[in-house]
């Protein structure tokens, strides 16, 4: 069987650790391949490349930056059949959805690249007749980011487009789970000609990527990822007092009015729960209903959990797949059953199928309380809790009452209660009539602690920028 080799500097090389980490396909539990895991030296030479690369990489105009991203789109679309395929096997995808993802994320990538002409400054009065203070935009350096296993393609672009187009360069930590399509990238990476040294693509244990992020030459951390991931970094990132930003967990609620329009509410807000497994960081976790339609809406979400099938995508793309690994679905099995040792009464799913495989079924759970573990906590997992409401008020302070907060939902007729919503909810966005879904010229930024800064639109791209005051006397 091949080992993938780390790409640094713009080579493939076989790590001197010795050392290599399997991958496993998880809806078979299947053995699909080894990556070379890099040792702490090559990891801290994997920095010192990118630090001298930076210094040219900042030297070139922003149109000329963009003009190796939309190289770099190019090539991933080239090379979209080959990434979807190291993904869906390594994810449980489906190969179409693992495909569109690469088509995704040279989408952000060229939008990123349409920056170039837009990464403005400001002129400040001064106090001075005789004064002008210019505020400017510049790079950090070098980035160290670290990427999750739920959407590894699309979230590695994410974080490495504005990186580039703001003239840093990248230190790449993909999931351990799911490495072999960031390698399928690196290809199109060289592909594109993007200088040696910009883009480096590393599997680390959990040592190296600490050496990483405390080297004195990282200036920024960027994290998707847990919240105990993203206190790790914020330990990292006292060291060299290196910026970071953080998108970690999410709980989204789901509040439904009696107005709402209760089909299209049920099936989106399965479909959302249960999307890749439920592990989706802005995936609904929470649903509070109206008493009014509550028996009817649970009904509803009932008849949506049960039609849904579950198994392995590559053997029907419409199928729910599986967690990443035995883990997690353990771990998601035990929150459910305490859940229902705690009250809570289990409606559909629940239970651990036999086979190979790491599945979940759909599961729905009903007569749960705003304190039980399985409303506050993040499952990530097909996993729905619901509780009832009495008025909009109650509903708001409920979805409020809750330590993340990264996306919401309402579903409601009410302009009115639409607006209360959306102007007092305790998260980074709220969507009307309408499960979450990130538009790439929006701001991806979780409140409380589902993280620090955030990802997308101008805000997102500013990230990874930092001022320089200029104060001329003439």
């Amino acid at each position: 069987m091949n080992v993938e080799n780390n790409y640094i500097n713009n080579e493939f090389t076989l790590s001197n650790s010795g050392q290599s980490i399997p991958v496993y396909n998880p809806a078979s539990g299947e053995l699909i391949g080894q990556v070379s895991l890099a040792s702490s030296e090559e990891a801290c030479n994997a920095v010192s490349f990118a630090s001298a690369a930076q210094r040219d990489w900042r030297l070139l105009t922003s149109v000329e930056r963009a003009a190796y991203l939309h190289r770099l789109a190019d090539a991933l679309l080239a090379r979209k059949h080959e990434i979807g395929q190291a993904l869906a096997l390594e994810s449980g995808k489906s190969l179409e959805d693992a495909t569109n993802e690469a088509v995704y994320a040279a989408d952000i990538t060229r939008y990123h690249a349409e920056w170039a002409r837009r990464i403005e400054g400001e002129i400040i009065p001064s106090d001075s007749p005789s004064e002008s203070l210019l505020l400017q935009r510049e790079p950090i350096g070098v980035v160290a980011c670290l990427i999750p296993f739920n959407y590894p393609v699309y979230t590695l672009l994410r974080k490495i487009a504005p990186a580039l187009i703001t003239g840093n360069t990248v230190v790449v930590r993909p999931s351990n789970n799911t490495p072999c399509s960031a390698f399928a990238v690196a290809r199109a990476v060289q592909d594109a000609a993007i200088p040696a040294g910009v883009v480096n693509i590393l599997t680390m244990d959990h040592a190296t990527a600490e050496r990483v992020c405390t080297h004195p030459k990282v200036g920024m951390i960027t994290l998707t990822g847990s919240v105990g991931a993203g206190r790790k970094v914020l330990e990292y990132s006292q060291v060299n007092i290196a910026k970071s930003s953080l998108e970690l967990g999410g709980k989204t609620p789901a509040i439904v009015e009696a107005d709402a329009d209760l089909e299209t509410a049920a099936r989106e807000i399965v479909t959302s729960t249960t999307t890749n497994c439920g592990q989706l960081c802005t995936a609904v976790e929470r649903v509070y209903v109206h008493t009014e339609i509550y028996e009817q809406f649970v009904d509803l979400l009932r008849q949506h959990m049960r039609a849904l099938k579950f198994g392995d995508r590559a053997e029907n793309p419409d199928f729910m797949g599986p967690l990443i690994n035995e883990n997690a679905r353990l771990n998601i099995h035990q929150m459910v059953a305490r859940a229902i040792d705690d009250g809570a009464t289990l409606e559909v799913g629940g239970f651990i199928p036999p086979g190979n495989g790491h599945f979940y079924p759909p599961t729905l759970l009903t007569n749960c309380r705003q304190d039980m573990e399985i409303v506050q906590e993040e499952i990530f997992g097909p996993v729905l809790p619901v509780l009832k409401y009495s008025d909009a008020d109650q509903a708001l302070a409920l979805a409020n009452d809750h330590q993340f907060g990264l996306a919401s939902v309402i579903y409601t007729e009410n302009y009115r209660t639409a607006m209360k919503v959306a102007n007092n909810i305790e998260a980074g966005e709220v969507y009307i009539n309408r499960t979450p879904a990130d538009p790439y010229q929006g701001f991806h930024a979780g409140w409380k602690r589902s993280g620090l800064g955030g990802d997308d639109g101008k805000h997102g791209m500013l990230e990874y920028t930092q001022t320089r005051l200029v104060v001329m006397k003439y």
